[in-house]
């Protein structure tokens, strides 16, 4: 995992709070205090793991004690029945983390899984897979990482990192041309430019202006290969909007450098895993 643990502590302990309160009724009253006992994960489909280290940072913030034998690392392809971790610990509190650590390990091994199928699709074509700013509120690093460890690539973090130019910033900003000349003047060398477009006399335009990628948006796949002629490698080209596993093959093969996937985070499907005792 290379994500800071000062980051990644501060969502557990949030949602330890959450789920936790001041008490848990189930387990303080029925488990005695120094009880421990032996659990693991196994997984209950196939796909890519994503959030290990993350899910044993749960138990092991709860518990002094806890300790570990992992068997897979993120980025692996596990199969259905595959324990992925065995651990021991306190057992009221290896019950009071089990829902916390189960929630992020499925969500982003979901991504994961999810972006490699996408990404396996679109093998053999010039385009990568990115996901977009569309990301649960204070979850963002954590999902964009799992993007990464399904063999994705990630777009811009926030709104610092690229002058992304969408349509609303365009129709408010005077046109492509006016807008891209303003944040020209202003931005710094290391700061680049993205336009979305809707058609071609709008790709024309973001390329005379200079734009450093170009996106195309919502287009038909033979607008979006006679886009990718037009700009001729003056920018990268981004592919956006509606994709979906059917279509992207299709997509891919119109010659477009990226295709973003805002679905990778806002609506994957949890991947399942369950924690059982030993």
């Amino acid at each position: 995992m290379n994500l800071p643990l000062l980051y990644v502590d501060d969502i557990i302990k949030n949602a330890l709070k959450e789920d936790i309160n001041y008490i848990d009724v189930s387990s303080d009253y029925l488990i005695p205090e120094d009880q421990t006992d032996e659990a693991y994960f196994v997984a209950k489909a196939d796909g890519v793991l994503c959030g290990i280290d993350i899910a044993m940072r749960v138990f092991e913030l709860l518990d002094d004690t806890f300790e570990k034998e992992v068997f897979f690392k993120d980025g692996d392809k596990i199969k259905k029945g595959d324990i992925i971790v065995r651990f021991k610990g306190k057992t009221v509190l290896l019950l009071k983390g089990e829902r916390t650590a189960l929630n992020l390990i499925q969500h982003l091994s979901g991504i994961a899984s999810a972006t490699n199928e996408i990404v396996e699709l679109c093998k053999g074509t010039n385009a990568q897979i990115t996901d977009t700013r569309k990301t649960l509120p204070g979850l963002r690093a954590l999902q964009k990482y799992a993007v990464t460890c399904g063999g994705g690539k990630n777009h811009r973090f926030n709104l610092s990192d690229c002058a992304m130019l969408k349509d609303n910033h365009i129709d408010a900003g005077g046109g492509i041309t006016n807008a891209v000349n303003i944040l020209r003047s202003k931005l710094g060398h290391t700061t680049k430019i993205e336009v979305e477009t809707r058609n071609l006399d709008e790709v024309r335009e973001a390329v005379a202006a200079g734009a450093d990628i170009i996106m195309l948006d919502n287009m038909t796949n033979d607008t979006m290969r006679e886009a990718v002629r037009i700009i001729d490698g003056k920018a990268k080209t981004e592919a956006s909007g509606g994709i979906t596993n059917e279509t992207i093959r299709a997509v891919a093969e119109t010659g477009v450098d990226i295709i973003s996937i805002g679905a990778l985070t806002h609506s994957v499907k949890a991947f399942d895993i369950s924690m059982k005792m030993a």
